[in-house]
C-alpha cells in the first residue's frame, strides 16, 4: 500500500530544469501531453503475526497466526481499508476437552476517553462463530477430520478471512442512527483520548471451567484520496515544471478573503499590509507530500513590504485539532467538549518563479507545508473528530510588534492516499527549513491559544 509511503520529492532550480539523473530513475513519459497513472509499486508479501496459549511451560495448544500490512511481525497487525483479516486458527485438542465452542470477535473498535467504565463508547462489535458443539450452529469450515463432529479431536484447522467493514452506523443524541466510516487507530500520549481496535479468539468450555482468550489490538487504515487537482497542475506535476501561481491557474487554486495586518514598526509607528492567501485545490491533501500556498502582500510603504515579504517573516500553520467528550456526559442538555489543538506544520516561503511579479506596492511569495507521513487523517465517528486547518498568524519580522490574534483560519483535510494521476512535487529550495522558529509557539486564535506539542 502507498497510503503511509512519502513521495519521491524533486527539487527544481530557479528556471524549473530536471536535474540530471539516471534514466532507470525517470518516470515513463509520453510523447504527447497526456496524463499517464504512476507506475505502482510491487506488493509487499504479508507480514505474519503469531499468538499462542500454553498450558505452564508445555507446548503451545492453541495458535493464531494472521497476516496483515504492517513492516514487521514485531509491530501491530495492521489492516487497510477494503483488506480482510486473514489467518489461520489452530487448535489441538486431547480426549475429555469440553469446548463447547469457539468465537472470533471479529472486530472490537472503540472510543476510549478516560479511565472510567463509561468513559468507553463501543462503535464496532462484531462476531464470527468459527465452531460449536451443536451441528446446528454455523461454523467455518475446516479441513480438518477432527473438527467435524460434535466434539474436538486431535489438530483442528481454520482458515480465517474476516471482512472489515468500511463504515459502522451509529446512533445520535437526537435517536436517529447515522453512518460513519470507520476511522485510523489512534493513540498518543499527550492526548487523552484514543480509538483502539482489538480481534479475539474465546474458547468457551463447560461446567465451571473458565473460557480461554487470545486477543490483539490491531491498526486500523482508512483509504481516503483527495480529488484529482486541475489539469495544468497535473501537467506541471508529470513533466516536473514549476508550479503555476493563482494568476496562470485559477482553477488550481482557492484564494481567501483579503485580511489587514495591522502592527508597529519599532514599537512606535503604525503599519498596515494587506494579505491574500491562496491554498491549492481541492483542499484536502496526502499526509507524506506537501501542501502549496501563495501570498500576495499589498501595502503603501515599500520599505515596509519589504520587511513583511521576507520568507522568514510570514507565518502560515497547519493546525490540528483533536475533539471529544466523555460518553458518560452524552445524555446531557449541554456537553462539555475537550478540545486538543496542536501546529503540526509550518509553510516555507521563497520568491515565486513564474509569474506574479512583484512591483512597488505588491510582493508575492510562493510556499508549501510539508506534510508528516504520520499525521492522522482527517475523520469524525460519534462524539470524536480530527480536524485541521491553515491559520495566517500575524508577521514575525525584525522591528515589528501586533497582538497574536489568528488572521485567517480556513479548513482543510488530509488523506491517506494519493489522488489519481501524477503524484505531487515537493519545490520548496534544499536551504529552507519548515521546523519552527524559537518563540513562535503560541498563535491566538478566537480567544483561545494552541501550544505547539512534541
Amino acid at each position: 500500500m502507498d497510503a503511509l509511503s512519502p513521495p519521491q520529492y524533486r527539487r527544481l532550480s530557479r528556471q524549473g530544469q530536471v536535474p540530471a539523473s539516471p534514466a532507470s530513475e525517470l518516470p515513463p513519459y509520453s510523447r504527447r501531453h497526456t496524463l499517464h497513472q504512476p507506475v505502482p509499486a510491487a506488493r509487499r508479501e504479508p507480514t505474519e503475526h503469531v499468538f499462542q496459549l500454553s498450558e505452564g511451560k508445555g507446548k503451545p495448544w492453541v495458535t493464531l497466526k494472521l497476516h496483515s500490512s504492517a513492516k514487521s511481525s514485531k509491530s501491530l497487525p495492521t489492516f487497510f481499508e477494503k483488506e480482510n483479516i486473514n489467518g489461520q486458527l489452530e487448535l489441538s485438542a486431547e480426549r475429555g476437552d469440553n469446548i463447547q465452542a469457539i468465537t472470533a470477535i471479529q472486530l472490537s473498535g472503540r472510543i476510549i476517553s478516560g479511565a472510567g467504565s463509561n468513559d468507553t463508547f463501543t462503535f464496532l462489535n462484531q462476531t464470527l462463530p468459527i465452531w460449536s458443539k451443536s451441528l446446528d450452529s454455523p461454523r467455518v469450515p475446516s479441513p480438518s477430520e477432527g473438527a467435524s463432529s460434535t466434539k474436538l479431536l486431535g489438530h483442528c484447522v481454520w482458515p480465517l478471512s474476516i471482512p472489515i467493514p468500511r463504515a459502522v452506523e451509529v446512533p445520535s443524541g437526537g435517536g436517529d442512527v447515522r453512518s460513519y466510516r470507520l476511522p485510523e487507530t489512534f493513540l498518543e500520549r499527550y492526548t487523552k483520548v484514543s480509538i483502539q481496535y482489538d480481534l479475539s479468539i474465546i474458547i468457551s468450555r463447560g461446567g465451571l471451567r473458565s473460557d480461554n482468550i487470545i486477543k490483539t489490538a490491531f491498526g486500523y487504515v482508512p483509504s481516503t484520496r483527495p480529488e484529482a487537482p486541475s489539469i495544468l497542475r497535473q501537467l506541471v506535476y508529470q513533466e516536473k515544471l514549476p508550479l503555476p501561481g493563482p494568476s496562470t491557474d485559477p482553477e488550481g487554486w482557492k484564494t481567501l478573503r483579503p485580511v489587514s495586518a495591522r502592527g508597529c514598526m519599532f514599537k512606535t509607528r503604525p503599519v498596515e499590509a494587506r494579505c491574500t492567501l491562496s491554498l491549492a485545490k481541492p483542499l484536502c491533501y496526502t499526509r507524506g507530500s506537501v501542501l502549496p500556498c501563495f501570498v500576495t502582500i499589498e501595502g503603501r510603504e515599500p520599505a515596509v513590504l519589504d520587511v513583511l515579504s521576507n520568507p522568514g517573516s510570514v507565518v502560515v500553520k497547519l493546525r490540528r485539532r483533536v475533539r471529544f467528550y466523555n460518553s458518560a456526559t452524552a445524555a446531557r442538555k449541554e456537553v462539555s467538549w475537550n478540545e486538543s489543538v496542536e501546529d503540526v506544520g509550518t509553510a516555507v516561503w521563497w520568491q515565486p518563479t513564474t509569474d506574479s511579479q512583484n512591483d512597488a506596492y505588491t510582493r508575492h511569495l510562493e510556499g508549501e507545508i510539508h506534510l508528516a507521513k504520520d499525521l492522522r487523517p482527517t475523520c469524525e465517528i460519534a462524539h470524536f473528530s480530527i480536524s485541521y486547518f491553515v491559520v495566517l498568524c500575524p508577521f514575525q519580522a525584525a522591528n515589528y510588534s501586533s497582538d497574536n490574534a489568528a488572521l485567517l483560519s480556513e479548513p482543510v483535510e488530509i488523506a491517506t492516499m494519493y489522488a489519481k494521476g501524477p503524484r505531487p512535487n515537493a519545490y520548496a529550495p534544499p536551504a529552507y527549513d519548515s521546523s519552527s522558529r524559537p518563540g513562535d509557539d503560541l498563535c491566538f486564535n478566537g480567544g483561545s491559544f494552541a501550544p505547539h506539542m512534541r
